[in-house]
This record gives structure tokens, sequence and C-alpha cells, in this order.
């Protein structure tokens, strides 16, 4: 393992902590503020949107600042964002500093993502992805829950300082272990912005989208979906998602190594069939806990490591623009989870919460023919970098590799 990953990794792993710890503590902060739960789930809406819509804007701007500045720099606002949160008087100014590590969090992931498939030989790029895939997915099953835990034991407060801890150990490693990252040839940023028109971007960018709000579905109203099983035990609810989280983990890992053996194409197609299945069974495998355990063992297993494949893809067809095409898929990956939200709830008044798997099916067969799609374009149109890119910047053994892409 390149430490230099794990360091990376760590980084996503405090972004994820702080995406999925607030669900834990919103009751606290609600009380702390004197708002309404409700009102105080604005605090993870809007560092989600900041997120999403300024990861792809900064990546297209800050292409001339070296990555390791834009690292340290990106970690530095995240920390003292979260340090803000925790000190933060009134609600509105808690609202502020959420904004504020939604820039953070957009200006470190795309940069961390294409630098670590920068860092490393071509043949080796997908595991180096998985990596840090990895680093989100061990926050859901061991991030949230410490930072919760926490908050248990002392304050919420506590939780953003553990956070911003996070974000600057992350910062140390890369100072101390990241000496020289590539950068890449300077692009007009109407050049940027050309590959939206391109169907093999936008399908796969889609695929995202889609892939992300059927999971979310889930996930947003874990509890009402899996109340049979887990009854009102916290314990098991708490246990599920460590699950869910430490399922992902691990598969995220193993794929990486295979779509570098093999293409993004068959990883994706083998792994969205299998969520399918599962969402379709979901509303009789969600009835008991002997059930629900190896239903959400897949979902975490296959539904995570989607993203390897789906960033792969991306990297492949365009890597002189991969910090752009990679801000736009965590963009995407935002935007599908804040509309997973909508989604449920939708669900919930209209079929009922143990009927939502079938809703959740539909968007992974909508992301299923979008990912094929996609594929077909590369088939037919090649799958030289897009508009903006520079394919004589491409090594030969990535052209090898988008031929599998």
């Amino acid at each position: 393992m390149d430490r230099r990953l794990l360091f990376l990794a760590l980084g996503m792993f405090a972004l994820g902590t702080d995406s999925f710890v607030m669900a834990g503590v919103l009751p606290e902060i609600a009380r702390t503020f004197h708002v309404s739960i409700g009102a105080a789930g604005q605090m993870t809406t809007i560092y989600a949107v900041t997120y999403a819509l300024l990861a792809p804007v900064i990546a297209a701007l800050a292409a001339h600042i070296p990555r390791k500045a834009l690292l340290l720099g990106s970690l530095a606002v995240f920390a003292i964002a979260n340090l803000g949160t925790a000190i933060a008087p009134t609600f509105g100014i808690a609202l502020a500093t959420r904004a504020l590590a939604g820039l953070g969090a957009a200006m470190f992931s795309p940069t961390a993502t294409s630098s670590a498939a920068s860092i490393v030989p071509p043949d080796r790029r997908g595991f180096a992805l998985s990596v840090l895939i990895a680093g989100m997915t061990v926050s859901t099953a061991l991030g949230a829950p410490i930072g919760t835990v926490i908050a248990g034991l002392g304050d919420w407060r506590w939780t953003m300082v553990f956070v911003a801890a996070l974000a600057a150990a992350s910062g140390l490693g890369v100072l101390a272990f990241l000496s020289h990252i590539p950068m890449l040839a300077p692009v007009s940023l109407a050049k940027r912005l050309a590959p939206l028109a391109d169907a093999r971007l936008g399908l796969t960018l889609a695929t995202t989208f889609l892939f992300f709000c059927s999971g979310f579905t889930i996930y947003t109203c874990f509890t009402v979906v899996f109340d049979r099983a887990i009854g009102s035990n916290p314990n098991l609810l708490a246990g599920l998602l460590v699950v869910w989280g430490a399922a992902g983990t691990i598969s995220n890992l193993m794929t990486g190594r295979l779509v570098d053996r093999i293409g993004s194409r068959k990883v994706l197609i083998a792994l969205m069939a299998v969520v399918l299945a599962d969402f379709l069974l979901l509303p009789w495998t969600s009835a008991s806990l002997w059930t629900a355990v190896p239903a959400i063992l897949v979902w975490g297993s296959c539904g995570w490591a989607v993203m390897v494949p789906q960033q792969h893809r991306l990297v492949t067809v365009a890597p002189a623009i991969a910090p752009i095409l990679l801000g736009l898929n965590n963009s995407a990956t935002s935007l599908g989870t804040t509309a997973a939200g909508i989604v449920g709830a939708a669900g919930i008044q209209l079929l009922g919460g143990h009927q939502l798997g079938y809703i959740a099916a539909a968007l992974v067969l909508a992301a299923m023919i979008a990912s094929e799609l996609a594929a077909r374009r590369i088939a037919v149109f090649g799958p030289g970098d897009a508009p903006g890119g520079n394919s004589s910047m491409r090594p030969p053994t990535v052209a090898a590799e988008e031929a599998r892409a």
C-alpha cells in the first residue's frame, strides 16, 4: 500500500464523517439552537449543495494551482470551518460554517481523487481510486459512529472538533509525504466546460446521479425500511449501518483490482445487476433481521463499489481533464443523495416505507441503461479524450485501458 494514498484516503474519511455524522447529532443541534430537527437538517443540505455546485467550478478555476498547495489549502478551509461550527453562537453562523465546510470539501475531493490517479502507474489506477473511496465508506462504518459516540459522551460540538482533527492529520500527511504531484497542461475554461456536451461523459455522470439517488433513497429512510427488523433498538440500527459501511469498504479495495484487470464496463454491469435484484427483494428481506443482514451486506458491498469503475471510466476517457470530470462526478453523487431525500419522502407517501425497494430498483435500472448507453458511445466513437482534453498527453498504456472503459 502506498502511504501517500492512505493520507489522501484519511482526508476522504474526514469528509465522509462530516457528511454522515450530522444525521446522528441533529437532535442535539436542534436543542442547542432552539430550532426544529427539520431546520437543523439544513446544515446537512447546505453542505451537500455547496459541495455539489462548487466542486466542478473549483476543479476548473484552480487547475493552475499546484496540487499539493490546493490539497493543503482545502484541508485547512475544511478544518477551520468545522471548528467554526463547533464554536458557532447562533444557528445562522453555524449554517455559514457548514457552507464553508462544503467549499473545503469541494476543493479537496476532486483534487485528491485526480492526484491519487496520477501518482501511481496506470495499471494501478483502479486500485488507487478504490483506496480513496474506501476512505469514504470507512467513514460510514467507523467515523460516523465514533462521532455520534463523542456527541453522546460530551457535546455535539466536540464531534466537529473530531472532524477537524481528522482533516488536520490528513494535511500533515500530505505535507510530509506528497512531495510532487504531476500538474496537467493548462486548458481554457471554455474547453474545460466542453465535456458536458460529450454524450459519453454526460451519460456516465447521469449514471452516477441515478445510482446514488437509488441507494440513498433507502439509506435516508433506513429506519422506516428496516423497522420490522430493528424494532426500536438503536444498537441494532447502529450495527446494521456498520455492516453497510464495512461491506462497502472491503468491496471497494477488491473492485479496484478487478477494474484494473477486466475494465469498468463488465464490473459496472455485474454490480448494478446485483443491486437491482437486491432492491427488488427488499420488501421481503427487510422484514426480519436474519434476511435484512445479508440484504444490507449485498447493498453495501455492491452499491459503494460502483463508484470505482465510474471514476475509472471518466479518468480513462479523458485523463487530461480528470480533476474536472471527477469534480462533476462528485457533484452528481451529492445531487443524487440530496434528491434521494425528496424521492424517499414521496415514495413513503405513495407506496409506503416497506415498498421503497421498488422505487430504488427502478432508479438502478435507469442507471444501468445510462451506463450501457455510455459504454456504447465509447465503443462507437472511440475512447479518446473528450473536448477540452489533449489526447497527446495520454500515456500509451492509458489508450489500451480506455478500450475497456
